[in-house]
């Protein structure tokens, strides 16, 4: 590594890295906004004319699956073809299925449509490569300020999607979902314009072999030490089997928490739309606007978080552990959850202005960004080589469990069987008992992780 490089704290291939996925996110959200409205518009208003049940199953299997179908590109990626290869194909893949939403005239295309933007995603490595692309102590920083990119392409793919159809892509009666889903596909060709000349041109060799060609320093040093004994490494070591367990016990914290996260949104659908006042000055906001007030607020806490990881590792006590981070978003969560709760107390039988939803969302952005990023960020920095993929999609099939069992647990805790009140309160209550767990089981998670040099 050059001296320039030392002093840079991300190298150029980070950049091209985190850039791609604004593309990428802005093209999702763009499409996945649209799902749900395009199949159950009349076709005369130039949608499918299917039942509500049948666009939510749609767009809760093309974010579901999404994360499934990591699994198989994180097979590829880690044993067999290069990251740097497999995210472009992945990237086209994609925009042949948005394609095929933008001429779809009955529920099949869409299907595709949710199919190839899954396998493509399952393609799509960014995030893993990152991992290998900065220095392990940047990692926390770099993958905050990576949440930050990503959540740019989030803010206005939602924001987008609600002009673009209603007004700029409307031709008189007929609504411009297609031009729409066409759009998706062109940020993804030119997201994957801008990573292969980009890495071709900044990336190195980073990314052009399989992942378990890239060994840490640490692992090449455990290997030599191995070889100087004359001992095999074929097989996992007794510190990376420790490793794997520990991202698998927090991948299971982490269904806790992404339920609680996208249950957080079909309140504002369902109940708050009908016991707020929606006009402010006038205007009317429209629902899907909160998409992007998230991704808003990513964007702005992204480079704050990195700064906090960067102060709080330069205390003379050192920084406070991955785990006990994930454990304060998940106590961020049930906070969102009591402010909730009190709101719907207050109110009594008014309509207070949707404005107060704005403190709810800081609380569920503050969550998420100490629960996301860090956790992608845990991964890069302790999973295996070999295995690096394979445990980012172990990361992604939490997410994939939360994204089935939202649903559910929206129709048990607020279908009316408790008071909402109620139900926010017993969903706060769990999530702050998982930050205790975390808390309370912090110092064997980290002996898991911990190198015994490091002791």
């Amino acid at each position: 590594m050059t001296e320039l490089e030392r002093k840079r704290k991300f190298p150029i291939a980070f950049w091209v890295c985190g850039c791609t996925e604004i593309f990428e996110r802005l093209s999702f959200y763009l499409g996945r906004s649209l799902i749900l409205v395009f199949v159950t518009t009349a076709v005369a208003s130039g949608g499918l004319g299917l039942a509500n049940t049948t666009g939510a199953k749609m767009q809760a299997d093309l974010t579901a699956y999404s994360y499934l179908a990591g699994f198989l590109g994180a097979f590829i990626t880690d044993k067999l073809v290069g990251a740097r290869y497999t995210t472009p194909v992945g990237m086209l893949i994609i925009a042949i299925g948005y394609f095929s939403g933008s001429v779809a005239q009955d529920a099949t295309l869409v299907y595709v449509m949710v199919f190839c933007v899954a396998f493509g995603l399952g393609l799509f490595k960014t995030g893993p490569l990152i991992g290998r692309v900065v220095r392990p102590e940047d990692l926390n920083s770099a993958y905050s300020i990576r949440y930050s990119l990503v959540n740019v392409g989030a803010f206005f793919g939602p924001l987008l999607a609600g002009i673009l159809y209603q007004y700029t892509f409307k031709s008189g009666n007929i609504l411009g979902f297609r031009p729409c889903f066409r759009l998706a596909a062109i940020s993804m060709l030119l997201g994957c314009i801008w990573f292969t000349v980009g890495m071709l041109l900044k990336g190195k060799d980073y990314g052009k072999k399989p992942f378990k060609m890239y060994k840490t320093e640490e692992e090449l040093k455990r290997e030599a030490e191995e070889k100087a004994a004359a001992k095999t490494h074929q097989k996992m070591t007794l510190l990376e089997k420790k490793r794997v367990s520990a991202i698998v016990l927090v991948s299971a914290f982490q269904i806790i928490f992404w339920m609680f996260w996208y249950l957080a949104y079909l309140p504002i659908y369902y109940h708050w739309a009908e016991n707020m006042n929606w006009k402010v000055g006038g205007f009317t906001i429209p629902v899907t606007w909160f998409d992007s007030l998230n991704a808003l607020l990513c964007v702005i806490s992204g480079p704050l978080t990195a700064l906090l990881w960067q102060k709080l590792a330069a205390r003379p006590q050192g920084d406070i552990s991955i785990f006990k981070k994930l454990g304060l978003g998940l106590a961020f969560l049930g906070i969102g959850y009591i402010y909730y709760a009190v709101i719907d107390i207050v109110r009594g039988d008014s309509k207070p202005t949707v404005l107060l939803l704005i403190i709810f969302f800081l609380f569920l952005t503050l969550g998420e960004m100490f629960f996301s990023p860090l956790g992608n960020a845990f991964i890069g920095q302790y999973s295996p080589s070999r295995l690096l993929a394979i445990m980012s999609a172990v990361w992604g099939l939490g997410l994939f469990a939360a994204a089935k069992l939202y649903g559910n647990v929206y129709a048990f805790a607020f279908s009316g069987k408790f008071a909402f009140s109620k139900a926010c309160i017993t969903i706060a209550v769990i999530a702050f008992v998982s930050t205790v767990i975390l808390f309370a089981i912090d110092g064997k998670l980290m002996s898991l992780v911990k190198d015994k040099d490091e002791e």
